[in-house]
């Protein structure tokens, strides 16, 4: 079977429903290997490879594909909701003190990364220069996919993840205007016209993104739709045209479209657990597409010559480059050296550095099919390496967390007749609302818990009822009250009827 090329017959309704068949059958396996990437610690990314390059040529499914304009096409698209997806589970309480270090991470750290990188690239696997700088830059980005699907399973020092978190998101848009300009035929002249217009598109498309963000927030905060399940299409479509306005305006889609969904993200949104599952959903089945897309680009036999030059390269960037760039960067902000090593080996690649590398394919340039070669190896060994090992290295450096209070997953339905909202949430295992009672909650005048659902029973509860782990609870709360009524059991639910001497005031985040 062959995909990517013209057709000598037209489509037909049996050639629909294999191709359904055959993306319903690799969604059923793909989701089945999440439960073996989950309990092995490694990023699914390199189960969603095997999965695609099991079902190319040189595997058992014999599907010849070699469009990169394609895969390029369909991996930004990925990259938009996998970014987005990210953007709304960002909190912003996290992400505030690190955005400084983050944003020089993003760009110092990139910048030397590429010099060293490339450096290597050119004397030690003999690559020309324009082909050693484009594999620098494109390995230099960190996969936003890989890094969530990872640190957000460890209890790390909010620091480090949101500094981790943040580059991921940042990162992405500075290397993609590296790769374009390397790979654009002609010599590559006045370096400082290059960072004037990486400037000038950062710029643009964080000016877009938080304005598209505030303005989306704002709309589906005060507009009820008619239907709980258009929350979530909403958000994401707010999500995509910040990505959108972001590129027609020249400046950077990927950081606008990261910044719109974690200002939406954190903005307090209706339905908004509904609205993260499904961001969540599609998250997973953009990873899903997009690396099994890119498992059917590559061709394995033709692998053997480059896997010792990745190896090589994987090991400048890993202990070299990384490093360098992670310290030159942090070196203002006084980062515990425990929390740089960490950072160090954190830097995980993904999805981003293989997508990115087709570019050059699209583009005509020489040994551009070596330098994909390259960064696929790369990007299997160095990943199937650091993902696994970062829960032991986080331990060895002291780094990891106790448990926290689990928060509370709050659902908010707007009643505009009544210039309300309605407050719903069930009252987890870890939560610290266990044990308290309703007069002890102390909501703000205006707000009530107006029914407790208890092993299936329902009752109005009194001031003395006694809240228990697993009660579902509704709280009927004014607008002028309604985010103070949210923060206020938010911050019950971590610190218990203490909060409010413990400085538990429920101001961290929207979620």
């Amino acid at each position: 079977m062959r995909v990517g090329q013209g057709r000598e017959r037209p489509l037909t309704v049996h050639d629909l429903n294999q191709l359904l068949l055959l993306c319903s059958l690799v969604l059923l396996v793909a989701v089945a290997a999440v439960r073996i990437s989950s309990r092995s610690g490694l990023p699914s990314l390199l189960v969603y490879l095997g999965i695609g390059i099991a079902m190319g040529q040189d595997g058992i499914g014999d599907i010849r594909f070699d469009n990169a304009e394609l895969t390029q096409v369909i991996g930004y698209a990925a990259l938009v909701v996998i970014l987005a997806e990210g953007g709304l589970g960002t909190k912003w309480k996290e992400i505030k003190p690190a955005l400084p270090a983050a944003s020089t991470l993003a760009l110092v750290g990139v910048a030397v990364s590429v010099g060293v990188t490339a450096t290597a690239a050119h004397y030690l696997i003999d690559l020309e220069w324009r082909q050693a700088l484009i594999v620098g830059a494109v390995v230099s980005s960190t996969d936003a996919a890989a890094v969530f699907s990872v640190l957000r399973k460890l209890p790390l020092p909010a620091r480090v993840t949101g500094t981790l978190e943040a580059e991921s998101g940042f990162n992405d848009a500075p290397v993609v205007i590296l790769v374009v300009s390397f790979s654009t035929a002609g010599p590559i002249e006045h370096w400082y016209a290059l960072l004037g217009e990486i400037a000038l598109e950062l710029t643009i498309g964080a000016a877009i993104g938080l304005a598209v963000g505030w303005l989306g927030s704002w709309g589906l905060r005060h507009v009820a739709l008619p239907a709980s399940g258009l929350y979530p299409i909403a958000v994401m479509a707010i999500a995509v045209t910040a990505y959108a306005a972001g590129a027609l305006a020249h400046g950077s889609g990927f950081l606008a479209v990261y910044l719109a969904a974690m200002v939406m993200g954190n903005a307090r949104l209706p339905h908004w657990p509904a609205t993260r599952g499904f961001a969540d959903g599609l998250g997973w089945l953009a990873q899903i597409g997009m690396f099994v897309l890119l498992g059917l680009l590559v061709t394995p036999h033709e692998l053997g010559d480059d896997i010792w030059p990745a190896i090589a390269i994987g090991l400048v960037l890993t202990m070299v480059a990384r490093p360098l760039g992670v310290v030159l960067s942090l070196l203002p902000f006084r980062v515990p050296w425990q929390e740089q090593t960490l950072m160090s080996w954190a830097g995980l690649r993904g999805a981003v550095p293989i997508i990115l590398a087709t570019i050059p394919m699209v583009e005509g340039v020489e040994s551009s099919r070596r330098i994909f070669n390259i960064v696929f190896v790369l990007v299997v060994v160095y990943t199937l390496v650091q993902g696994p090992t970062l829960p032991w290295l986080a331990r060895k450096l002291h780094l990891g967390e106790g448990p926290e209070a689990a928060d509370l997953g709050i659902e908010s339905a707007p009643l505009e007749r009544l210039s309300g909202h309605l407050l719903s949430f069930a009252i987890p295992e870890g939560s610290k609302m266990h044990g308290v009672e309703i007069n002890e909650l102390r909501l703000p005048a205006g707000a009530a818990v107006t029914l407790v659902v208890r092993g299936g029973e329902s009752f109005v509860p009194l001031p003395t009822t006694v809240l228990r782990r697993g009660d579902e609870l509704l709280v009927v709360a004014t607008d002028p009250v309604r985010d103070a009524a949210e923060r206020r059991l938010r911050a019950v639910g971590r610190g218990g009827k203490l909060a409010g001497w413990l400085g538990m005031n429920g101001d961290e985040g929207g979620r």
